[in-house]
């Protein structure tokens, strides 16, 4: 099917966009930023057709070298926006932060889905859905939770704020290229596992840092 792609991301952008109209001013701006994600991988999925083609090398070395880095560049640009032009807020640039990652992921999976659900049925399954979320799916929102975690400690400190912005998006991008390479490897189990054990001691930081 043509522009597949696309005709996903309307049928979110769409009942996402009226459901603003209704909602608070606090639950407005997240549900604002998960559409910013499912753009944000909308375009993604364009760059990389676009440098996969270009560079000529096979998928493997492409997901674990290329992508991660195409990948995690274009999902900071909106919280590096939204730190320089709008607010301080630890809270509110972590949350913004975690809600793109969250939107690139949606999109990324239900496209995921649709393309290889035909081709692999007897794949796709109730344990498929599970592994995929919680392993790619969360791993998306980590990377760019760590970067609006990074931004709301190194904003302040103008010295920090351009070197250490960098040194929080080679981070995203190598924890990004070794999730890549652990799930095309016969280590796939580690993988999966990794965005897991991750995210636990995220939520434990996050909740510290909103008490505090």
């Amino acid at each position: 099917m043509e522009n597949l792609d696309i005709i996903i991301y309307i049928c979110f952008l769409i009942p996402m966009i009226l459901s603003l109209f209704i909602m608070e001013k606090k639950s407005r701006l997240i549900v604002e930023f998960i559409l910013i994600g499912l753009t944000v991988c909308l375009i993604v999925g364009y760059v990389n057709t676009y440098l996969y083609n270009l560079i000529g090398k096979d998928m493997v070395y492409y997901c674990t070298t290329i992508s991660p880095i195409a990948e995690e560049l274009i999902k900071a640009i909106p919280i590096l926006i939204f730190a320089l032009c709008f607010t301080n807020d630890k809270q509110k640039l972590v949350q913004c932060a975690f809600a793109v990652g969250l939107g690139f992921a949606i999109m990324e999976n239900i496209y995921m889905l649709t393309q290889n659900v035909s081709a692999y049925s007897s794949n796709i399954d109730i344990p498929w859905a599970i592994i995929r979320t919680l392993g790619a799916g969360l791993m998306h929102s980590i990377c760019t939770s760590t970067v609006g975690i990074g931004i709301s400690f190194v904003k302040k400190k103008k010295k920090l704020f351009y070197t250490g912005t960098l040194a929080l998006l080679m981070l995203a991008i190598t924890y990004h290229a070794i999730y890549n390479s652990l799930v095309m490897s016969d280590f796939q189990y580690l993988g999966i596992i990794l965005p897991i054990n991750t995210y636990i001691p995220l939520i434990f930081f996050y909740r510290n840092q909103r008490n505090n």
